[in-house]
């Protein structure tokens, strides 16, 4: 018998889900801000009080959480301190010289992570090719060291010019700082990021720097609070790029987790969309602080290596941190429960992307909030049942969530109640709307044909009424969907992606030495998962290639066992054509980059949900209740998820209740269980 243990930690509920054998239990909790692992542990006591399982029996621990991005744009990491080549001092804050926003005078750019009076330079130089132009120098890398501790630095930043080319300067930099400096955090550009271009690569190694003891604290916590409560099982970390590491690779390279939350939910709604044989799919994840979308075809969602962490503008392309790392391609907007709604100077409803999080939380959780959220309006029209709210076990405070409604909206805009509740949630749903075209438009992509999974805490709440906006004529809500990221911790392998920069012309292409660089990266990636226990099973190789003089690159698969220059010219040409329908004759190609993803067998899970376990504190149902649309009242049935059988149908407007979500059914569509268990909806009209 196998039994895991799958927790996501959000910026308002930590999940945690047990599977023994498939049979899926699931609880929610606040998360924790002052430690995040009692908040964890408070759930994972309480399942595993609740079935009776013995914490010994546990065989594995997945893990995702949103602790590094957190720390990023709260800017709580590590007072960290940049060793670069000399002259180069100024490349974070160069960036990449440019506007964002080209007509904002008062342009607000993100500040760099390592404040200038931090980042110190050694002689030293690297060629392109490789070769060394000008020797380090130790005696000024040692002066550094001596700077960076009296100004008391706790982890420090190695970025040089070209060492993607040659690692050479920098390992040597980090036997001096190991051997003058053990104690003190280390991040070497050449291990995190072996990619050209200076400006993403020292930002990842930054952020990377920065976020390193924190994290390296909060898993070391996490792993003791766990083997003292009898769980002695292995804990894997999921990376965003969709696959499980072990504890030691995160905590070396913690900056894959920037996005190992949504992560999961991507791997789960993949997952889905094979089930449901839907070629083309959107997935929407809404929690109490941020909504993500994902674009899935053919039941692989998109990926990328470039991510931005805290934008300052929404949706704004460059308004970010930089960092280089295997990620699953989304977009991520502060719309969740827990968003914030308010009115401006110009008698406009906002909503975002500043949260309640969950301290103090809406205002309706009764521990202090002093603005209303998404999730009160959510309640003030009666979509949310303060009665069921997390199964009864968490009462809600219906008289709160009006008061701040009625004083922060309506009396603003001199509306009644229910309409200006009803507003707040047209606006989120709109701006959810909003990311959701921009997001297709930049890969070219239909939206009105995709079936939508929607999963989250919030998501079942806003999911129908977002697909009407968005034209999408029917969606699926899975089981366990207010769990949705734990759920597809179980689902994803454990996948290990490296990295390394090679320029030539295609044409030119050293085969050779091409064949020496991936089974350089081979040994790397199968490390990882020799460290977990597991043996390779697949591998993917991509060549980052373009036409020569242009800026970007395209993602170009290769067959890493039969290296051929015809071969993959023609697939460049696929692939370039594929993206914008058409190619450059007569310019030739060039490689910049290649990555290889070793990953081990996947855990063909077949999950069905303890409902009786999760619906034990819920009370009786009422037949009908009033839900607003607007100035409008409208009866709305109200049932129970585990009550519903197989292909009935259930025509809106409806609330369907279950332990962690509730499904908002609008007039317009209709609702059915599928033999999956998952929930379908879909339009009427």
């Amino acid at each position: 018998m196998t039994t895991k243990l799958s927790i996501d930690i959000g910026g308002t509920f930590t999940d945690v889900v047990l599977a023994v054998e498939g049979q899926i239990s699931t609880t929610k909790v606040l998360t924790t801000y002052d430690d995040p692992a009692l908040g964890v542990m408070q759930g994972v006591t309480q399942l595993l009080q609740r079935t009776g399982v013995a914490a010994a029996s546990i065989d594995l621990v997945l893990h995702g959480t949103t602790l590094a991005t957190n720390a990023l744009i709260e800017r709580r990491g590590a007072v960290t301190g940049l060793l670069t080549t000399q002259g180069h001092r100024d490349v974070l804050e160069m960036a990449f010289e440019n506007r964002f926003e080209q007509y904002d005078v008062n342009i607000d750019r993100p500040e760099p992570l390592v404040p200038r009076r931090l980042r110190y330079t050694v002689p030293e130089r690297i060629t392109a090719s490789g070769g060394v132009l000008l020797p380090l120098d130790e005696s000024a890398v040692r002066a550094a060291l001596a700077d960076m501790r009296q100004a008391q630095v706790t982890s420090i930043a190695v970025g040089l010019l070209h060492s993607y080319a040659n690692p050479e300067h920098e390992q040597r930099i980090g036997q001096i700082i190991a051997d003058s400096w053990p104690e003190v955090s280390v991040t070497l550009s050449s291990q995190v990021c072996p990619e050209i271009r200076e400006y993403e690569r020292f930002s990842t190694t930054v952020a990377n720097a920065y976020v390193r003891p924190l994290m390296d604290q909060y898993l070391n916590s996490l792993a003791a609070k766990l083997l003292d409560s009898g769980i002695q099982a292995r804990v894997l970390l999921m990376t965003s790029g969709g696959g499980l590491t072990t504890l030691e690779t995160a905590a070396r390279f913690p900056i894959r987790l920037v996005e190992s939350g949504p992560a999961g939910g991507a791997i789960l709604a993949a997952h889905l969309a094979q089930q449901h044989a839907a070629e083309q799919v959107i997935s929407f994840d809404m929690g109490g602080t941020t909504a993500k979308i994902c674009l899935i075809d053919d039941a692989q969602p998109l990926h990328s290596r470039a991510f931005e962490v805290d934008r300052s503008y929404r949706f704004k392309k460059g308004s970010g941190l930089p960092v280089r790392i295997p990620v699953i391609e989304m977009v991520e907007i502060g719309a969740g429960g827990g968003s914030l709604a308010s009115v401006d100077a110009l008698r406009r409803i906002q909503v975002g992307p500043e949260s309640a999080g969950s301290e103090p939380g809406p205002m309706c959780y009764g521990r202090g909030g002093q603005h209303p959220a998404v999730t009160d309006a959510d309640v003030c029209v009666g979509r949310l049942r303060p009665e069921y709210f997390a199964g009864g076990s968490m009462a809600l405070d219906a008289s709160a969530s009006r008061a701040g409604i009625n004083e922060t909206i309506a009396q603003a805009l001199d509306i009644q109640l229910h309409p200006a509740a009803f507003a707040v949630l047209e606006i989120v749903e709109e701006n959810m709307a909003a990311a959701a075209r921009a997001h297709a438009s930049e890969w070219g992509k239909n939206l009105s044909s995709r079936t939508m999974i929607a999963f989250g805490g919030a998501a079942p709440l806003h999911a129908a009424t977002l697909a009407n906006k968005l034209k999408i004529r029917r969606l699926v809500i899975p089981a366990g969907a207010g769990v949705g990221s734990a759920l597809g911790f179980l689902l994803a392998p454990i996948r290990f992606e490296v990295v390394r920069s090679f320029v030539s012309l295609l044409a030119q292409l050293d085969l050779q030495r091409v064949s020496n660089v991936l089974a350089d990266m081979y040994a790397e990636a199968a490390a990882v998962l020799e460290q977990a226990g597991i043996s390779v099973v697949s591998q993917s190789v991509h060549a980052y290639m373009r036409y020569a003089g242009q800026g970007y690159e395209v993602a170009v698969p290769v067959d890493a066992d039969s290296l051929d220059i015809t071969a993959m010219q023609q697939q460049f040409e696929r692939v370039y054509q594929d993206l914008y329908g058409r190619t450059i004759p007569n310019v030739p190609v060039e490689i910049l980059s290649w990555t290889m993803a070793l990953a081990g067998p996947e855990d063909h899970i077949r999950l069905s949900f303890d409902t009786a376990q999760q619906d034990a504190q819920r009370p009786d149902l009422p037949g009908t209740v009033t839900v607003y649309d607007g100035d409008n009242a409208a009866d709305a049935s109200l049932v129970q998820r585990d009550q519903l059988v197989e292909d009935h149908r259930i025509s809106g407007p409806a609330l369907i209740i279950e332990a962690q979500t509730t499904i908002h059914v609008p007039e317009t569509m209709q609702a059915w269980l599928h033999p999956s268990g998952d929930i379908v909806i879909e339009s009427m009209a």
